[in-house]
Protein backbone atom coordinates (compact mmCIF):
# COMPACT_ATOMS: atom_id res chain seq x y z
CA UNK A 1 0.00 0.00 0.00
CA UNK A 2 0.99 3.73 -0.84
CA UNK A 3 1.52 5.85 1.92
CA UNK A 4 0.14 8.51 -0.66
CA UNK A 5 -2.85 6.95 -1.49
CA UNK A 6 -3.59 5.99 2.05
CA UNK A 7 -2.72 9.72 3.65
CA UNK A 8 -5.13 11.77 1.07
CA UNK A 9 -5.00 15.07 1.15
CA UNK A 10 -8.35 14.93 2.84
CA UNK A 11 -6.64 13.10 5.53
CA UNK A 12 -4.19 15.54 6.24
CA UNK A 13 -4.34 17.90 8.70
CA UNK A 14 -1.45 20.75 8.22
CA UNK A 15 -2.62 22.98 11.68
CA UNK A 16 -3.40 21.04 14.54
CA UNK A 17 -5.02 22.88 17.03
CA UNK A 18 -3.99 20.74 20.07
CA UNK A 19 -1.47 20.56 22.57
CA UNK A 20 -1.20 17.21 24.16
CA UNK A 21 -0.99 13.75 23.37
CA UNK A 22 -4.20 13.22 24.23
CA UNK A 23 -6.29 16.39 22.75
CA UNK A 24 -4.07 14.93 19.10
CA UNK A 25 -5.74 11.69 19.82
CA UNK A 26 -8.91 13.20 19.68
CA UNK A 27 -8.48 15.55 16.93
CA UNK A 28 -6.84 12.97 14.88
CA UNK A 29 -9.54 10.48 15.25
CA UNK A 30 -12.32 13.00 14.37
CA UNK A 31 -10.70 13.34 11.23
CA UNK A 32 -10.29 9.92 10.58
CA UNK A 33 -14.13 8.70 11.40
CA UNK A 34 -15.08 11.73 8.81
CA UNK A 35 -12.81 10.85 6.11
CA UNK A 36 -13.75 6.99 6.35
CA UNK A 37 -17.38 7.03 7.29
CA UNK A 38 -16.44 5.11 10.59
CA UNK A 39 -19.61 7.27 12.44
CA UNK A 40 -19.99 5.36 15.50
CA UNK A 41 -16.46 3.34 15.88
CA UNK A 42 -15.03 6.26 17.03
CA UNK A 43 -14.69 5.19 20.60
CA UNK A 44 -13.65 2.01 19.67
CA UNK A 45 -10.72 3.53 17.86
CA UNK A 46 -9.61 6.02 20.64
CA UNK A 47 -9.63 3.40 23.08
CA UNK A 48 -7.22 1.12 20.36
CA UNK A 49 -5.00 4.05 20.31
CA UNK A 50 -4.85 4.39 23.35
CA UNK A 51 -4.37 1.21 24.96
CA UNK A 52 -1.54 0.60 22.59
CA UNK A 53 0.12 4.05 23.70
CA UNK A 54 0.04 2.77 27.33
CA UNK A 55 2.64 0.19 26.24
CA UNK A 56 4.97 2.59 25.06
CA UNK A 57 5.16 5.94 23.88
CA UNK A 58 4.75 5.70 20.15
CA UNK A 59 6.96 9.25 19.87
CA UNK A 60 9.77 7.00 17.66
CA UNK A 61 12.17 10.02 16.75
CA UNK A 62 12.68 13.83 16.77
CA UNK A 63 9.25 15.54 16.51
CA UNK A 64 7.65 12.56 14.89
CA UNK A 65 4.89 10.39 16.53
CA UNK A 66 3.14 7.30 14.86
CA UNK A 67 0.02 6.74 17.16
CA UNK A 68 -1.55 3.33 15.84
CA UNK A 69 -3.46 0.55 17.13
CA UNK A 70 -5.82 -2.22 16.60
CA UNK A 71 -9.68 -2.85 16.63
CA UNK A 72 -12.63 -5.70 15.56
CA UNK A 73 -14.85 -2.92 15.68
CA UNK A 74 -13.43 -2.23 12.07
CA UNK A 75 -12.56 -3.89 8.98
CA UNK A 76 -9.48 -2.68 6.74
CA UNK A 77 -6.35 -0.49 7.49
CA UNK A 78 -7.29 3.37 8.05
CA UNK A 79 -4.70 6.29 8.39
CA UNK A 80 -4.14 10.14 8.88
CA UNK A 81 -1.32 12.55 8.89
CA UNK A 82 -1.49 15.93 11.34
CA UNK A 83 1.19 19.11 11.61
CA UNK A 84 1.33 21.17 14.26
CA UNK A 85 3.81 24.24 13.89
CA UNK A 86 4.05 25.13 17.12
CA UNK A 87 4.34 21.48 18.69
CA UNK A 88 2.64 19.08 21.04
CA UNK A 89 3.61 18.16 24.24
CA UNK A 90 3.23 13.84 23.34
CA UNK A 91 5.30 12.63 26.38
CA UNK A 92 8.07 11.50 23.46
CA UNK A 93 10.69 9.16 24.86
CA UNK A 94 13.05 11.94 23.85
CA UNK A 95 11.11 14.63 25.82
CA UNK A 96 10.91 16.67 23.12
CA UNK A 97 7.58 18.28 21.43
CA UNK A 98 6.09 16.61 18.02
CA UNK A 99 5.23 18.77 15.29
CA UNK A 100 4.70 15.79 12.75
CA UNK A 101 1.98 12.71 13.14
CA UNK A 102 0.76 9.69 11.09
CA UNK A 103 -2.15 7.60 13.32
CA UNK A 104 -3.34 4.34 11.75
CA UNK A 105 -5.89 2.20 12.80
CA UNK A 106 -6.88 -1.58 11.31
CA UNK A 107 -8.71 -4.83 11.88
CA UNK A 108 -7.31 -7.33 13.45
CA UNK A 109 -6.69 -9.33 10.10
CA UNK A 110 -4.87 -6.56 8.36
CA UNK A 111 -1.83 -7.04 10.92
CA UNK A 112 0.58 -7.59 8.21
CA UNK A 113 -0.57 -4.60 5.89
CA UNK A 114 -0.83 -2.60 9.65
CA UNK A 115 3.02 -3.38 9.78
CA UNK A 116 4.13 -2.83 6.54
CA UNK A 117 2.65 0.95 6.54
CA UNK A 118 4.80 1.09 9.62
CA UNK A 119 7.93 0.65 8.21
CA UNK A 120 7.37 2.40 5.14
CA UNK A 121 6.56 5.33 7.64
CA UNK A 122 9.72 4.19 9.82
CA UNK A 123 11.69 4.22 6.77
CA UNK A 124 10.54 7.46 5.52
CA UNK A 125 11.59 9.09 8.38
CA UNK A 126 15.29 8.44 7.64
CA UNK A 127 14.70 11.32 5.14
CA UNK A 128 15.16 14.58 7.38
CA UNK A 129 14.35 16.43 4.32
CA UNK A 130 10.98 15.55 4.26
CA UNK A 131 10.42 16.37 8.07
CA UNK A 132 11.58 19.49 7.08
CA UNK A 133 9.73 20.34 3.97
CA UNK A 134 6.25 18.99 5.60
CA UNK A 135 6.48 21.41 8.63
CA UNK A 136 7.04 24.28 6.05
CA UNK A 137 4.04 23.53 4.01
CA UNK A 138 0.54 25.50 4.11
CA UNK A 139 -2.21 22.87 2.81
CA UNK A 140 -2.97 19.52 2.73
CA UNK A 141 -2.41 19.10 -0.70
CA UNK A 142 1.26 20.60 -0.31
CA UNK A 143 1.91 17.93 2.64
CA UNK A 144 0.57 15.59 -0.13
CA UNK A 145 3.11 16.81 -2.24
CA UNK A 146 6.24 16.31 -0.40
CA UNK A 147 5.20 12.78 0.92
CA UNK A 148 4.41 11.82 -2.65
CA UNK A 149 7.91 13.06 -3.89
CA UNK A 150 9.98 11.43 -0.82
CA UNK A 151 7.84 8.22 -1.02
CA UNK A 152 8.63 8.38 -4.44
CA UNK A 153 12.12 8.44 -3.80
CA UNK A 154 12.32 5.52 -1.16
CA UNK A 155 10.39 3.24 -3.54
CA UNK A 156 12.79 4.25 -6.41
CA UNK A 157 15.75 3.07 -3.76
CA UNK A 158 14.26 -0.07 -3.00
CA UNK A 159 13.62 -1.23 -6.22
Amino acid sequence: MLLQELFTPSRIKVNLESEDKEEVFEELVDLLVRSFHLEGKRDAILEAIREREQKMSTGIKTGIAVPHGKTDAIEGLYGVMGVSKKGIDYGALDGEPVYLIFLLVSSMEESGQHLKVLKKVASLMEYTDFYKKVLEVDTAEKAHAVLKQFEDILDYQET
